[in-house]
Parts: C-alpha cells; sequence; structure tokens
C-alpha cells in the first residue's frame, strides 16, 4: 500500500537535519530530498508514532497546568503518581507506590514505595539515585508551602492543589524512612486516593530541582521536563510539534513506541486530512461530521466510549429573576434537547438528565428529566409573575470541546427556543480565557459549559462545581448555595463506605432537579481516529491520552516508506 509520508519524515528527520525543524513546513518539505539522511526507513517508521494533538501545551509542568493538552504533552507521558486509574476505568491501582494503607479514622494514609525506578537524564543531570521518599516530599511541598524555593518557579498558580482544598486538607506529609512516606490529614476524605491519581499530583525529581538551582536555571524543570514515566521528554517548538523517545530504563519495562511525535494541529479539519492520509496515526478530539465521513473509508477506525462528562447551561442565580425556582424550571422545560443533540453533537451524545454521567456510581436513574414543553414553561413564567417573559444573555466561547463540539450554535437553538416563551436571549461570546474569568466574577446570566471528570469521584461534579465552596472561586457559575444539597455533598466526603455515600448523593440530585440551577444538555462520547496500525489504544474516561503499552504492528518490506 502506497502511504503519504510527508509529514511523518518531516517530524523524524535524523540527527543531520535537525536544522530543519526550526523552518516553515513550507520550506522544509522542498530541503527533505536534499538531506542525505531525510528518507525514513523501516524500522523507524515501525517504531514512530505520531499524533495529532490539538494545540500547543502552555506549560510542561504538570503541578500548574490545568488545560488538557498540557496534561497530554506533560504529566501523561513523562510522569507517575503514587496511583493511578486502571486504563479505562476510574479503578485505583498501585502506581509509584505498590500498596498503601489507612488508619481506623481515614486521616493518615501510610504509602509504601517502589525501589529502583529510574528518573529521565538530560542534558542538565543525569540522576544519581533512584526514586524515593524525597521525590514525594518535593513534588507535594513545592505545592503546599509557599516558602518552598521551587512554589514561585513559572510564577503560576498551584490551581489543581488548592482548588481540591490540599492546601488545607494536608496536615503533614512525614517520610518514615526513603520508600514510606505519609500523609496526615486534618479530616477524613472520601476521595482522597482518587484525588492522588489526578495529574497535579505528579511526581518530580527532588535531585533535578537541586542540580538546576546549583546551575541557577530553575526555570528548567518545566522547560526540560525531567520524571519516571513511559517517555522523555527530547524537543519542543510551539504550534508545531513535541518529541519524546521511550524511557530505556522505565520501571514497567521500555516501551516497544521507540519515538513519539505530537504534531501540533490546531484545526480539526487538518487534522482529519492528515489522520486519513496517514501523516498521522492518531487524531484528537474529532468533529461529528468527520464520524460521519469515515463511514465511507475503511483506513482508519474509531475508539469510542461513553465518558465522564457533562454539557450544561448555568443559570448566574444571584441576579433576578434567574433567582426564582420557577423561572429555572421554565427554562428547563423550554428547550428542545432532542433538536440540539441531532443539529450540534450529530447522534453521539445522549440527553443529560443529572449533573453527573450515567457511568459514574452514585447516579440516580430514577429521576425525572424536563421534558420538551414550551406550554408548560409559559405557565411557569406567568406563575412567577412574568407573563410577558425578560432578556438575558448566553455567555459562549467558539473553540471546540469535547463535551460541546459547537457552543455557538447550541446557544442559537437555545436562543429560538427562548422566542417561543417570550425570552429574549443576546448570545455573547468571548475567547475561551476571556470567557471563563468573565463568568467566574458573575458578569454573565446565563453561561454555555462543561466539565470532563479529573478523577471517578462524584465529588469531582458536586464538589467542584455545586457547592457553596465553589461560588467563592467563581467554578460554581450557577453561584447556586443550596444548603441542604451543601450539607449532603460535605458529609458524603467524610464517609468511607461507597454504599452510604451513594444514597447521599442520589439525594443531592433530587434536589438539584428540583432546584434547577442547570439546565444539563448531554454527556457526549468520546472518540479517537485512528489507523489500523495502532494497537492496544485505550481511552481514558477523564478524557486524557496515555500512550503507555500502546503498539505498532510492523509494516512489511513491500509498504516501506521510501
Amino acid at each position: 500500500m502506497q502511504k503519504n509520508f510527508t509529514l511523518f519524515a518531516l517530524l523524524n528527520l535524523r540527527d543531520s537535519c535537525q536544522t530543519l525543524f526550526g523552518l516553515t513546513l513550507s520550506i522544509a518539505l522542498l530541503l527533505l530530498t536534499g538531506c542525505e539522511k531525510a528518507a525514513i526507513d523501516l524500522d523507524a517508521y515501525n517504531s514512530t508514532l505520531v499524533y495529532c494533538s490539538e494545540g500547543s501545551p502552555d506549560s510542561f509542568d504538570p503541578h500548574t497546568v490545568t488545560i488538557g493538552t498540557a496534561f497530554d504533552a506533560s504529566a501523561r507521558q513523562i510522569y507517575n503518581r503514587l496511583v493511578a486509574f486502571k486504563p479505562g476505568t476510574v479503578e485505583i491501582t498501585p502506581s509509584l507506590a505498590k500498596r498503601w494503607k489507612v488508619n481506623a479514622d481515614s486521616t493518615v494514609y501510610t504509602f509504601y514505595l517502589r525501589k529502583n525506578v529510574s528518573f529521565h537524564s538530560n542534558e542538565f543531570f543525569t540522576p544519581t539515585r533512584s526514586f524515593n521518599a524525597d521525590d514525594v516530599l518535593f513534588s507535594f511541598n513545592r505545592q503546599k508551602n509557599t516558602s518552598h524555593p521551587y512554589h514561585r518557579v513559572g510564577n503560576r498558580d498551584f490551581a489543581y492543589f488548592n482548588f481540591q482544598s490540599l492546601n488545607t486538607l494536608i496536615k503533614d506529609i512525614r517520610k518514615v524512612d526513603d520508600h514510606t512516606i505519609q500523609f496526615v490529614l486534618t479530616r477524613p476524605y472520601s476521595p482522597f486516593l482518587s484525588v492522588l491519581a489526578m495529574e497535579f499530583t505528579s511526581i518530580m525529581s527532588a535531585e533535578y530541582a537541586k542540580a538546576l538551582t546549583d546551575l541557577d536555571q530553575k526555570n528548567n524543570i518545566i522547560h526540560h521536563p525531567i520524571g519516571t514515566g513511559p517517555f522523555q521528554f527530547v524537543r519542543y517548538q510551539a504550534d508545531a510539534y513535541i518529541r519524546y523517545r521511550a524511557h530505556p530504563d522505565y520501571w514497567r519495562g521500555k516501551e516497544t513506541i521507540e519515538h513519539l511525535v505530537f504534531a501540533i494541529t490546531p484545526d480539526p479539519s487538518l487534522r482529519f486530512a492528515r489522520v486519513t492520509a496517514e501523516e498521522c496515526d492518531v487524531m484528537s478530539n474529532p468533529l461529528p461530521i468527520h464520524l460521519k465521513a469515515l463511514e465511507q473509508t475503511q483506513a482508519t477506525d474509531v475508539i469510542s466510549q461513553r465518558g465522564l462528562n457533562i454539557a450544561y447551561w448555568s443559570f448566574n442565580t444571584r441576579k433576578p429573576p434567574l433567582d426564582n425556582k420557577l423561572v429555572r424550571q421554565a427554562l428547563n422545560y423550554a428547550v428542545n434537547r432532542k433538536a440540539i443533540l441531532e443539529a450540534v453533537y450529530y447522534g453521539s451524545a445522549e440527553i443529560a438528565k443529572n449533573p453527573i454521567p450515567p457511568d459514574m456510581w452514585s447516579y440516580n436513574d430514577n429521576i425525572q428529566g424536563y421534558d420538551y414543553n414550551p406550554q408548560l414553561a409559559r405557565n411557569l413564567l406567568y406563575k412567577a409573575g412574568l407573563p410577558d417573559g425578560f432578556s438575558i444573555d448566553i455567555y459562549t466561547f467558539p473553540e471546540q470541546r469535547a463535551y460541546n463540539p459547537n457552543t455557538i450554535k447550541t446557544a442559537e437553538l437555545i436562543q429560538q427556543d427562548l422566542k417561543d416563551i417570550g425570552v429574549t436571549a443576546q448570545i455573547v461570546t468571548y475567547e475561551v480565557g476571556t470567557f471563563l474569568q468573565r463568568v467566574k466574577s458573575g458578569e454573565h446570566d446565563t453561561s454555555l459549559q462543561g466539565w470532563i471528570a479529573d478523577n471517578g469521584d462524584p465529588d469531582n461534579f458536586f464538589g467542584s462545581l455545586l457547592s457553596c465552596e465553589a461560588t467563592i472561586p467563581g467554578q460554581n457559575s450557577a453561584f447556586w448555595c443550596h444548603e441542604e444539597f451543601d450539607a449532603i455533598i460535605q458529609d458524603a466526603k467524610t464517609i468511607s463506605k461507597k454504599s452510604q455515600r451513594a444514597k447521599l448523593y442520589k439525594r443531592a440530585q433530587e434536589i438539584f432537579k428540583e432546584e434547577a440551577p442547570w439546565l444539563t444538555i448531554a454527556h457526549t462520547r468520546q472518540n479517537l481516529i485512528v489507523n489500523q496500525r495502532v494497537k492496544n489504544l485505550e481511552m481514558s474516561l477523564s478524557g486524557g491520552i496515555f500512550f503507555s503499552g500502546v503498539s505498532l504492528e510492523p509494516q512489511v518490506a513491500d509498504d516501506k516508506p521510501l
């Protein structure tokens, strides 16, 4: 089979051609044939995976980043954590900690660390010891202690560490010996292990940090990351590519993929063109229209599964008339969500009725959703004293997201439905950074948003998006603070028995549905487009991508890409 190896060749030039990486794509392609070692031999092709990613990481520091593209580029390839999620599930499994125990009142977690785990090396650093408890202390104290010498490096906040309340939850971290460490908590916290599996808890090398301090190059801990993970960082060119190679001494065993390349391709249509031309092996975040187009070809596969996510329309309950429950219920009845799923998601999602997805434990399937009923919506507005309707805004952003491929189109469909009940809606659009800033400050009347689980615990939805505490930073964009609801979800975090927690969360969903701080829109399927030579790629329920354990089906000599 003849293949298109143009992008593949460009991203995998040998050492004599490295200067080409600084050139634009068009110039580099012209120079390829003049470079003696530019041709990629069959062995290189069979050991190199090219991933068409959707954007450049804003940092390689997993402790400070907050966006998926940055976690994909750093934590998920370069680093490990004490515990991990079993691939394709939210089950907690050992990682750098081979086992652990919890005391009777669930406030002391003791972790027994693996021995002989090797860190990466680079031009600045060659490790002299294996991973140990000092690295755990460094990685957590850096985030917790404002006086830590690496706390200000990069001049960024430790958003996830603080957002998950680890700054107040962790009372102390004690090194028992080189391979035993204890976390002492201020209170019982049932989701603690799930939180420790999140990317922001990645373990860095304390020895590397000291070496960089001695060199007066602390910032290289961000720009030239060192971890214990399956792939080690090689090179990055913003808006072009990231190169990795397999960690030769990875504690799980060296990966069969020798070279991993992120070909940064923000345009989803270009990503689709590249993966179907076999210039890339894997494409992230395809549009629904791309999935339909693939029905005509046999060259690629789609990996698909239900994700732990939700798209929702949030109502700022601090602003009248949205402070009135009847008005919020009316808006829920006014919107034809089935039409949104057909026009925006092309059938790749299901209508959401709860704030957590159906595959998450404690999901309350007995909840009755809001059906499309404009007349009932008008009746509720009349009862609320608004027979002539009112005016609101709908805040949106133009960027594609896995939970909503087109928020502007969704807003337009909602806008049309609201006309039928006498409500005038103005659509306000900002780029995503400005959008989030304005929504968190409460400028909006309503906003179209979404969430992808950081871990498999229901508190990641309830506590993060709907608690009274989350109204302070504005993560709870409805600014909804309900006394009974909040008491229930706070109690659930202190109980270790899952069945008891589930009962509380099911009651919380009943309150949520009655109070209607959101219109729940959709739970989407997660999709990756992959070429058929890619084997064993499993999707993460939290939406990230991991290439550990992935292999490539070898090509025979007749398919040699020369």
